[in-house]
């Protein structure tokens, strides 16, 4: 049986306008066949369904880190998705993530209409 290991599980928004700076930005960060990809309507606002997902992607395929990325202008959000509101969520669901998952490195990023990805620390 082949090894059914990768490195990442990568959490995104569904919002079709980031689909190609995502795909070009992890390809640029991962080998194929490297990751497991969770597109989630909001990214990571609902921290609970995340949560069941990286389990899942830990439990089956070992991954040692977690890539959270949610966008500027995220219909998920609405009128509270500001960048500041992005930030607050993205540092709450690495700070769950990691009370749940010691062992887990954890990056987050806010990515701007324009393609650029903005580390959160």
């Amino acid at each position: 049986m082949s090894d059914h290991s990768c490195e990442a599980v990568v959490i995104t928004c569904i919002d079709f306008r980031f689909q190609e700076y995502i795909n070009n930005w992890i390809a640029g960060k991962f080998s194929p066949k490297t990751f497991d990809r969770v597109a989630w309507a909001g990214g990571i606002k609902d921290s609970e369904g995340i949560l069941k997902q990286i389990e899942i992607s830990k439990r089956l395929h070992h991954i040692k880190k977690a890539v959270l990325i949610n966008h500027e202008d995220c219909g998920a959000y609405g009128e509270t998705g500001t960048a500041q509101k992005h930030a607050e969520d993205l540092k709450n669901a690495s700070v769950k993530i990691k009370e749940q998952y010691p062992d887990l490195e954890v990056e987050t990023y806010y990515l701007h209409l324009d393609g650029t990805f903005e580390l959160i620390a």
